[in-house]
């Protein structure tokens, strides 16, 4: 076993969670696209002390594991939005991981590669996207350690993260037992999706076999988002997929998970853990293996 995951479990073990969060490189090495690219991440502060990240060309899972008495064995990876130029890391990926964590689930946060940031040669459906598969894949590896079900690993994202979440889910899952690298050995389809506010809803292409799928937004966001969550929940429909989908009167685009919200879109996240539990993700046990 690696010694920084033994450490973790050291940690789980003796104070109940890790005190804090595994941060591990995705990629060994240079990942792929990112050859010609190098140079450190840039982190803005905004005046809410919300972290925003950009200049990603290393990208990284920031591991949240529950309280073994608590686990789930369910895992999600959580790919926070911002456009595809930068990464919300608080609202959408730090309190939405721990949350998940405190309720069973473990959480893994992806910080994947911008495809619209000023100077980017990457794409949302070559470099981020293959980000996304590669973090399905990692957890999947890692289950065991990690008091995980690898057939019950989902994606779930916000915004620009939303649309890589809901790419991600609509591929028929590849996979190369024979590779020399573990990593890509098993499946990267997700066994779920949950899309939250997502954006570009028209590339999400929903067909027979693929995960069922969580969407939510508010009333109030704009239009593309707002009426194209709408029409991509008929879509999940018609191809026969199991889809659920909350539409919150009074709420925009951004809210995420956030101390200051307030009224029934404060409570979204418990319909999501209501939903998984509907759909048998959840099985609360304290030992998967």
């Amino acid at each position: 076993m690696k010694p920084h995951l033994l450490l973790a479990l050291l940690l789980l073990t003796v104070t109940g969670r890790a005190a804090d969060p595994l941060v591990i490189p995705l990629w060994p090495g240079v990942p792929p696209g990112s050859e010609s690219r190098d140079g450190a991440e840039q982190v803005r502060i905004t005046d809410a002390g919300e972290h925003v990240v950009s200049g990603i060309h290393r990208p990284t899972l920031t591991v949240y594991l529950p309280d073994p008495a608590k686990a789930t064995g369910a895992a999600v990876i959580v790919c926070p939005g911002g456009g595809h130029r930068e990464l919300w890391m608080d609202h959408e990926g730090y309190a939405v991981a721990a949350w998940l964590a405190d309720h069973g689930v473990a959480a893994i946060i992806l910080k994947y590669r911008l495809a619209r940031e000023p100077g980017s040669t990457y794409r949302v459906d070559r470099e981020a996207l293959a980000d996304a598969q590669r973090a399905i894949r990692f957890v999947r590896v890692h289950a065991e350690e990690w008091n995980i079900d690898p057939s019950r690993v989902g994606i779930m994202g916000f915004s620009a993260g939303g649309e890589l979440a809901g790419l991600a889910a609509r591929l028929p899952g590849t996979r190369n037992p024979d590779a020399a690298d573990p990593v890509e050995r098993p499946s990267d389809r997700p066994a779920f999706q949950a899309l939250i506010y997502p954006g570009n809803t028209k590339a999400i292409e929903p067909a027979p076999g693929h995960p069922p799928a969580f969407l939510l937004c508010g009333y109030d966001d704009r239009p593309d988002i707002s009426e194209g969550i709408a029409e991509l929940y008929l879509r999940f429909k018609r191809a026969g997929i199991p889809a659920e989908l909350h539409i919150y009167t009074g709420s925009g685009h951004g809210f995420g998970l956030r101390a200051t919200n307030t009224g029934p879109v404060a409570a979204w996240p418990q319909r999501l853990l209501e939903w998984m539990g509907e759909r048998g993700f959840l099985v609360r046990t304290s030992a998967i293996f």
